[in-house]
């Protein structure tokens, strides 16, 4: 289907393997800059309740059916394929507002996410359907009776309902540790951009390399769809404060303990160090900054900075500064190369923001930029959503309320001066919780009073300085490693993260049992557990012949103190409770000399390793490595060595082996324990 952006059409929605329009003629959408309809949309008639069913029985257990791995490979080729597709999504961009560069947030970045959870899922995952959480419980001493927190995936749907201003990015940032973690997704996007989610939505299916009902989309009012979830199920917000508690008290999202995570309404703050006089580079950065946090997409991001919190002394200089920065922003129809803000996303949502800054008036004075007649360099200055950029001042914030509680949803901030650092964290902190604030300043001590004064109302604070400014991603971008949500009233949730995200969507599990029985569900060896030797050495085994619990128990090894001595010379480590008697006894840990850690690891390692060549390719390194006995000379070691946890590469002739390594002296006590991780090829050569 060729969908070109001058061509209105009825937006479809994919639900039950198919798409189907609805019954309704539908809402008009219009072009943000020409008033020119772009597309219709309606979701009447649609069966929601077999939507919900329709995830649940088909790609639910589609998605269960595969590994991490598998489901990391399958959005690595979904982000490579919708890659090559960008440029039609540029091409209908253009009519949500959004300038050549807001896109790229929105498409390149949404994709970049999907990517990026792809990666991690390889890199941080294993290639296995149940993730192990923290380390085995130990309940009985005799090892008979133990426990392993696992997380395996909710049988249900995802619901994720988004807002209009990143309708990629938006879908991206959800579904991609939606679908890593093994759940189906139905997405709702907001109506005024949804005919840019739907292209999106038609291009990924078409690929076909998604399970059918792993993503089913809603075009329009998701109607009774809340109505028919369950426990299993989750329910993603993103939004308006009041529309978000209102999902969340909803009957059934209540009484079947529906997971529900929201990001909603959040007054942001920037502020400006005591250190950050106008000259200085960082008072030029926060200038730059709050600049640019204004005009991208037209303020119109959830993380974009509302109040702009600066010492007193310097306000007057960082208004004349913001306003010259302000008044250079070519304003008009994005399709315009030297366009560098677009409009608003309709003319519903100018009309909002315009109340909103009369709101604001209570409190504050307008001090730069006209909301009532925007200065526009192309598109239709009467059809198309275009406003301004405004900039207010409120010269006692502490006493203010308005600033403090309404967010204009677009080219809109409020400066509001300080004197004390304690100050500036009482104003920011009025916002009730926020997605995001960042802090301009050289000076560490600033920096740790008003960080640690900010975070506990923030989900993230970035601290911006001369040092970063080359390599900073800045206040309003968040990033598929970094937590994106905020307390109070940005909604109390939690989304991205890493794989905090995947989890969201996994229920944790303690398992109790016997070790043999836990190896067994978990696919990871424990002590305890069955463990078989052979006359055959493990590191001689491919991935297709090892098995869980294989292990070696080697000959043994007595340290000297020529061994001590040697390798002290050797490595040059001459730490005094190797060399010294009278000190390492005078040391609480130690009754005399002892070996170094790193010697009983070497010496482990001549016990444990097979020299020939073989399946073991290489060693990547320990991990959880604690030294736990002094070994003293004439100590004898001895290693157990056993077959812990395979994880086979997607798409590779190789895998990981995690193999347990325990070390022990002549009277059996633990002297050093910890996993050794090799690389072992799939197969014999």
């Amino acid at each position: 289907m060729n969908i070109m952006a001058n061509q209105p059409r009825r937006l479809e929605s994919y639900v039950g393997g198919t798409w189907v329009a609805g019954a309704k003629e539908g809402v008009a959408l219009l072009d943000a800059s020409t008033g020119a309809p772009v597309a219709s949309i309606d979701s009447s008639g649609i069966d929601f309740k077999q939507t919900l069913a329709h995830g649940r029985d088909k790609g639910g257990p589609a998605l269960r059916r595969m590994s991490f791995h598998e489901r990391a490979a399958m959005l690595k080729a979904l982000g490579q394929a919708l890659l090559e597709r960008k440029e039609e999504f540029y091409a209908l961009s253009t009519a949500t507002g959004a300038t050549r560069a807001d896109s790229w947030v929105d498409i390149e970045g949404g994709i970049g996410t999907l990517l990026s959870y792809a990666s991690k899922g390889r890199r941080e995952l294993p290639n296995a359907r149940v993730l192990l959480d923290g380390d085995v419980e130990q309940l009985s001493k005799d090892q008979s009776f133990s426990a392993q927190h696992i997380l395996s995936p909710l049988q249900g749907v995802a619901v994720h309902i988004n807002a209009f201003n990143f309708p990629c990015w938006g879908m991206l940032e959800k579904v991609a540790p939606t679908l890593l973690a093994g759940v189906p997704a139905i997405v709702k996007p907001a109506s005024q951009t949804a005919y840019l989610t739907e292209l999106m939505v038609r291009r990924i299916i078409e690929t076909g390399l998604l399970p059918e009902g792993a993503l089913q989309l809603v075009c329009g009012s998701v109607g009774d769809l809340l109505d028919h979830v369950e426990g299993q199920d989750v329910v993603t917000f993103t939004g308006s404060a009041a529309t978000g508690q209102r999902l969340k008290t909803h009957k059934a999202i209540i009484e079947n303990s529906v997971r529900f995570t929201m990001e909603a309404d959040s007054l942001n703050a920037a502020v400006l160090g005591l250190d950050a006089a106008p000259g200085t580079e960082e008072f030029d950065l926060f200038v730059k900054e709050v600049a640019r946090e204004m005009t991208v997409k037209a303020g119109q991001k959830c993380t974009a900075i509302r109040r702009v919190i600066a010492p007193r002394a310097y306000s007057d200089a960082l208004i004349s500064a913001l306003n010259d920065r302000l008044g250079k922003t070519a304003i008009g129809n994005p399709a315009d190369e030297t366009v560098r803000m677009g409009p608003l996303a309709s003319l519903d949502q100018r009309e909002e923001v315009r109340a909103r800054i009369r709101d604001l008036a209570v409190d504050a004075e307008i001090v730069g930029g006209d909301p009532d007649n925007p200065s526009v360099m192309s598109g239709d200055a009467k059809a198309g959503a275009f406003l301004n950029p405004v900039l207010l001042y409120c010269d006692k914030p502490g006493s203010a309320r308005a600033i403090h509680d309404v967010e204009a949803f677009g080219p809109v901030s409020t400066v509001m001066p300080y004197d004390t650092a304690e100050e500036a964290v009482d104003l920011a902190r009025r916002g009730r919780g926020s997605l995001v604030a960042s802090v301009f300043t050289n000076d560490p001590g600033f920096a740790e009073e008003v960080v640690l004064g900010l975070a506990p109302f923030h989900g993230r604070v970035m601290i911006g300085n001369r040092a970063s400014a080359k390599s900073s991603t800045g206040h309003g971008s968040p990033l598929p490693g970094l937590v994106h949500g905020g307390p109070g009233r940005a909604g109390g949730g939690e989304e991205l993260g890493g794989i905090r995200a995947v989890k969201h969507y996994m229920q944790r599990t303690a398992v109790q049992g016997t070790p043999r029985l836990l190896s067994a569900v978990t696919g990871r060896w424990m002590e305890g557990a069955a463990a078989q030797t052979g006359s055959e050495h493990p590191f001689r085994k491919s991935l297709a012949e090892l098995k869980i619990g294989d292990q070696l128990v080697t000959a043994k090894r007595t340290v000297t103190l020529d061994d001590i001595e040697h390798f002290a010379s050797f490595t040059g480590d001459t730490f005094y409770a190797h060399m010294d008697e009278e000190a390492a006894k005078a040391n609480p840990f130690f009754d005399g000399r002892v070996a170094h850690g790193y010697l009983i690891v070497s010496f482990a390692a001549g016990l444990f390793v097979d020299p020939a060549p073989g399946p073991v390719l290489a060693n990547y390194g320990v991990d959880n490595l604690r030294f736990l006995t002094p070994v003293n000379p004439g100590d004898t070691l001895q290693v157990q060595l056993t077959c812990k946890e395979i994880n086979p590469r997607v798409n590779a002739e190789h895998g990981e082996v995690r193999w347990d390594c325990k070390v022990t002296n002549q009277l059996d006590a633990v002297v050093a324990q910890y996993d050794v991780l090799t690389m072992v090829a799939k197969t014999r050569e």
